[in-house]
């Protein structure tokens, strides 16, 4: 699955989410295409599941501050950063995400569930759940930004803390 993966990105990389399909992923990886339609469905699903597996082993933001509004910042700027260097898989991510693939689906509730949990840490047990939906809200809302090309992943990272400084104080 790793192959399979570094494979994806490097062919977006090369060729754009148009160019990628799975039996290309799967060549490029030195495996059979039926072996990566094991893993994959689709080649949203791969891509999400990519982008899963990323956000998943990243570390989870230590905060030093009290500030919420810097805890916030440090959450969803870790995030951000996870594919601001790859523009083509960023974008690959935002267009895998809104699919309606069954298999992303999951990994959609999956990534979503993450990034709540990350930063109902940062801001306490005690904040108000509205508050965290914003913020999911304001995070969802910025990568579709992104994905559309209004701006680059880095500069999504920017514009995120200005909006939670905004709705923190």
């Amino acid at each position: 699955m790793d192959r399979l993966g570094r494979a994806a990105v490097d062919l977006l990389t090369r060729e754009g989410f148009t160019g990628l399909t799975v039996r290309r992923v799967a060549a490029e990886a030195g495996v059979g295409a039926a072996t990566a339609y094991t893993y994959f469905s689709s080649k949203e699903h791969l891509v999400a599941e990519v982008f899963w597996r990323r956000l998943a082993g990243s570390p989870r933001t230590t905060h030093e501050t009290g500030d919420p509004a810097a805890k916030v910042i440090e959450v969803l700027g870790h995030i951000s950063l996870l594919v601001a260097d790859e523009p083509e898989f960023a974008g690959a991510v935002t267009t895998a995400l809104l699919g309606k693939d069954p298999d992303v689906e999951v990994l959609r509730l999956r990534i979503g569930r993450d990034i709540r949990d990350r930063l109902s840490d940062a801001l306490g047990p005690d904040t108000d759940p509205d508050v965290i939906d914003s913020l999911e809200m304001l995070y969802s809302g910025a990568l579709v930004r992104a994905g559309m090309g209004y701006a680059s992943y880095r500069e999504i990272a920017d514009r995120l803390e200005k909006s939670a400084r905004l709705m923190l104080g």
